[in-house]
């Protein structure tokens, strides 16, 4: 996805000298926001901005890979920050479709937490969110926002960051910073993250006809599979209609009982290491206790792409993870009395606190059943074209 930053700021030249001919005409006038677009871009794909350089957002979040990091493997499955040899516990999630996350609150009529950044909702909003990569010291190791700012007060895209958000704009550290996040969140939220052209959505548009296999695993999706319980296509019991952009998600939080990676750096290091999820969540105003072990459902849109899966990436394709939700609880998993795995088994979960018992497990779904069901969820990676 990358393109060119000099091209970036010689397209923006354009349209800044189109707006300086001080004429009233609307079609002459800057247009701020398409130039807050084109900064959060430029800002976006700049490696500049790692310490040392070398690491763009872009970097860890490609388009060919559904705007997650596409170069983890099942022996580093996750995202290696700009120092060489320097791991998180968690693979970078997926951007696409990410300006539709509400903001992180707790809802008091379903009682559970809704929304926000990040898997664990740690971020409020998309704001929030594209602060943190920039001082975390095992992402793009800034030690302070100055440091920053002051990579962004000698790029070339430094009029406009001024001509966006005021001359003295990068004066103020703080101020300059959440606008650099700003400028980010606008660019993330343009088409070009969240395009909804599928072959699901051509379908929704009567564009495209389901194979026999899409179509058995869209009906598996909505019904004997159990998806629909988190990753909803409508609010509420209303149907699909032409026209509807569903983003199979609930943005709700679910421990679904994830085993230990012991492929993760971290969990490697540190073979007591336990990620809580929610728990850790600064902003909770619940029982710590409850919210264990829980992670916010991800949308499934181009679930295709953004290999590996779950918090930790334990898993490496996409087979394997309706074959986990299918088998984690079956009974040919377990002796008599539950305690002795006999085959077909998954390890033990990360954390066994508040465990989603009710959605998966034990689906009794078909080899060929999961087929299917892999089959559909192919349908929702972007880039069809009739």
């Amino acid at each position: 996805m990358r393109s060119s930053i000099k091209t970036i700021i010689a397209l923006t030249i354009i349209v800044l000298l189109s707006g300086c001919s001080g004429s009233d005409d609307p079609d002459q006038a800057i247009d701020i926001a398409a130039l807050k677009i084109s900064l959060g871009q430029a800002i976006f794909e700049d490696a500049g901005l790692s310490e040392p350089a070398g690491q763009a957002c872009a970097d860890c979040h490609q388009a060919s890979a559904g705007f997650a990091e596409p170069t983890v493997s099942s022996a580093t499955p996750v995202s290696e920050g700009v120092v060489s040899g320097q791991f998180g516990n968690r693979n970078a999630p997926t951007a696409a479709y990410a300006s539709f996350t509400p903001e992180f609150h707790y809802d008091n009529f379903e009682r559970e937490y809704i929304g926000g950044q990040f898997v664990d909702g740690c971020a409020t909003n998309l704001v929030t969110q594209a602060k943190g990569p920039f001082l975390n010291p095992v992402e793009m190791a800034n030690t302070s926002e100055i440091m920053v700012v002051e990579k962004i007060r000698s790029a070339s895209y430094a009029s406009i960051f001024r001509q966006v958000y005021g001359a003295d704009s990068l004066e103020d550290v703080g101020e300059a910073y959440n606008n650099i996040a700003d400028a980010i969140a606008a660019f993330e939220a343009t088409e070009l993250f969240s395009p909804f052209n599928s072959r699901f959505d051509a379908y929704l548009a009567g564009s495209y006809t389901l194979t026999t296999e899409e179509a058995n695993g869209f009906d598996i999706f909505k019904n004997k599979a159990l998806c629909t319980e988190c990753h909803v296509l409508k609010e509420g019991t209303q149907l699909l209609q032409l026209g509807d952009q569903p983003l199979f998600t609930n943005f709700t939080y679910s421990n679904i009982s994830a085993p230990k990676n012991p492929d993760n750096p971290v969990y490697g290091a540190n073979p007591g290491f336990i990620d809580i999820g929610l728990a850790a969540n600064p902003n909770l105003s619940t029982t710590v206790s409850l919210e264990k072990g829980k992670f916010r459902v991800p949308t499934l849109r181009n679930v295709e792409l953004t290999a590996p899966y779950f918090h930790n990436d334990v898993l490496q394709i996409l087979e394997e993870v309706v074959s986990f939700y299918n088998t984690r609880d079956a009974d040919q998993c377990w002796g008599a009395m539950g305690e002795i795995p006999l085959v077909n088994c998954w390890p033990e979960y990360e954390v066994s606190e508040n465990v989603d018992i009710a959605s998966m497990g034990d689906l009794l779904l078909t080899t060929q059943e999961e087929a299917d069901l892999v089959a559909f969820m192919k349908t929702l990676t972007d880039g069809y074209s009739n």
